[in-house]
């Protein structure tokens, strides 16, 4: 998403009914921690239906919740000794399979914890410019997002690598684990991606000004209740894939934004695969493999990142 510095308004959907204050405000400001968004709305600075609220309160269909997020000047970044799964590194990038529940880079409320602060430790070349917030990033992943993600240690690589995704010469290929048995065996998704036009802190294939965004997929197993698919992102818009397979009736299994209630609760079919999707806590959704140039060798280079444990552990039971 876009930075979550200052206003923005939306309105309550029915998947969300009687649900927290806060924990809807969370799905809506998607970089900003529960912390800081309990803060804002103590503070006065997020209220609903045009009154202030406590952070329990059960909100309602259709109520307008409205808020400004303070800008405040960017924090220096500190280096923290954060794990880092390295798939690869040379003098020139690394590339990280990075958790589920880990942020990419700095944002409101998450000022440390993410990786780029994992990052600087580990590599303490990127601490050159240290007003910059995401140094040696050039792509992101969500934050309950797992997968291969590339950093640039230098700003020859970075600004060779931007160039190369900012040119679609950089291949991307994600599994998703999706609600229901999709019928088909491949297809091609192409529908633009935009702000959607009435929460706008959310992607949608209905904006008003949506950009081009092309996803192919094929099946990789089906599950009766779930599928597996692997996609190919031929365009990189914020959400691409959450809102593509929620745009075709199949979104992430555990995604709390893209996937109404009426997929959560599974009625029909096994009991048992049903009861295993409703405990799921995050998005299914990995970024498998990704194959790009090397800035400096020239090099075309592959990289396949191990499937996260919770997401291997659900498919095994999926399949038992």
């Amino acid at each position: 998403m876009q930075s979550p510095e200052g206003e923005f308004i939306t309105t309550v959907e029915p998947a969300d009914a009687g649900e927290r204050f806060d924990k809807v405000v969370c799905t809506y400001l998607s970089d900003c921690s529960r912390s800081f968004i309990t803060q804002l709305i103590q503070d006065g600075h997020i209220i609903i239906a045009g009154h202030l609220r406590k952070p329990s309160y059960r909100v309602k269909n259709g109520e307008t919740i409205q808020g400004r997020v303070p800008s405040r000047e960017p924090a220096l970044l500190e280096p923290e000794p954060i794990p880092l799964d390295i798939l690869f590194e040379d003098a020139d990038i690394i590339v990280i399979n990075k958790p589920a529940d880990l942020v990419v880079h700095p944002g409101p409320g998450n000022e440390s914890g993410t990786l780029v602060n994992g990052l600087l430790h580990h590599c303490p070349e990127l601490g050159g410019n240290r007003a910059a917030q995401r140094p040696g990033i050039v792509h992101r992943l969500d934050k309950d997002t797992t997968g291969a993600i590339v950093v640039a240690k230098n700003r020859q690589a970075l600004d060779y690598l931007s160039q190369q995704f900012k040119q679609r010469r950089v291949r991307k290929s994600y599994l998703a684990l999706v609600y229901g048995d999709v019928k088909s065996n491949s297809g091609t998704i192409s529908l633009p991606i935009g702000r959607h036009p009435v929460n706008r802190k959310k992607m949608s294939t209905i904006s008003n000004n949506g950009r081009e965004a092309l996803t192919r997929w094929r099946v990789k197993q089906r599950y009766g209740l779930a599928t597996l698919l692997e996609l190919d992102l031929k365009t990189g818009r914020t959400h691409q894939i959450r809102v593509h397979c929620a745009a075709i009736h199949h979104p992430v299994i555990g995604d709390q934004v893209y996937a109404s209630a009426k997929y959560k609760r599974q009625k029909d079919g096994d009991t048992n695969l049903a009861a295993i999707l409703v405990r799921v806590p995050r998005q299914m959704l990995h970024a498998r493999y990704l194959e790009l140039t090397h800035p400096v060798t020239q090099h075309r280079m592959e990289f396949e990142a191990p499937l996260a444990d919770d997401m291997r552990s659900l498919l095994m039971d999926l399949a038992n």
